[in-house]
């Protein structure tokens, strides 16, 4: 089975690998200095990429300013110490919504969103600081909350709508467990890139799209 190609409306992965996007502004109140957006983009960068070098522990304010070319004072002005920072800035691309391709079959939507999710997994960013963050995660309970709040609601939906095209189709069963579909998704992806550190390419999709759809169908 080739790989599925996405509708012309589908857009990149939202992921860690594309810190560039910055929240709409929060209104500043009466008198208050106006953060510029440009510097905002800045320091996000630069954080996502320390990140990406020197992991969470050894991430300085200091250093991301430099990275950024402002001063301390501009990030303290946005976040008042490096767990906020990273908190927030994190929490906001993780939270980014996967896009759901619909290419008229399951296996065709399940072989392209494992390979949307694999090569953000990959990107040379990404595959940096989501093993680190996770080794915080166990040491840091605020770390673990954020991630999983910021996660949870995107990773629901993305399992609502992949399960629910594939049971409106007659593909799957009603009560296939979505919740379960995005386990099964992300769980040997994340298992084979971050742990066992092994390559994935189209072959290696195509026999997990097969596994997946046959543990799903299996499971009714």
């Amino acid at each position: 089975m080739g790989t599925p190609k996405p509708a012309s409306n589908q857009l990149p992965l939202p992921s860690l690998a594309t810190p560039e996007r910055t929240p709409a502004p929060k209104r500043a109140p009466a008198g208050a200095a106006v953060l510029r957006g440009d510097i905002t983009r800045a320091i996000r960068n630069a954080v996502m990429n320390e990140l990406a070098e020197v992991g969470y522990g050894r991430l300085s304010i200091e250093a991301v300013a430099r990275r950024a070319g402002v001063g301390k004072t501009a990030v303290y002005r946005r976040w008042s110490n490096k767990l906020e920072m990273v908190l927030e800035i994190v929490s906001d691309v993780a939270g980014r919504s996967v896009p759901m391709p619909d290419t008229g079959s399951f296996a065709g939507d399940l072989q392209l969103l494992t390979m949307i999710v694999s090569k953000a997994l990959q990107h040379r960013i990404a595959s940096q600081i989501i093993p680190d963050l996770m080794a915080e995660a166990a040491r840091t309970p605020k770390i673990a909350e954020t991630l999983q709040a910021a996660l949870h609601t995107h990773q629901q939906a993305v399992g609502d709508q992949l399960v629910g095209q594939a049971v409106a189709r007659g593909e799957l069963p009603a009560g296939t467990d979505p919740d379960v579909a995005v386990d099964l998704i992300l769980g040997p992806l994340y298992w084979r890139l971050a742990v066992a550190r092994r390559p994935i390419d189209d072959e290696y999709l195509e026999r997990l799209t097969e596994a997946l759809t046959a543990a799903l169908h299996a499971g009714h």
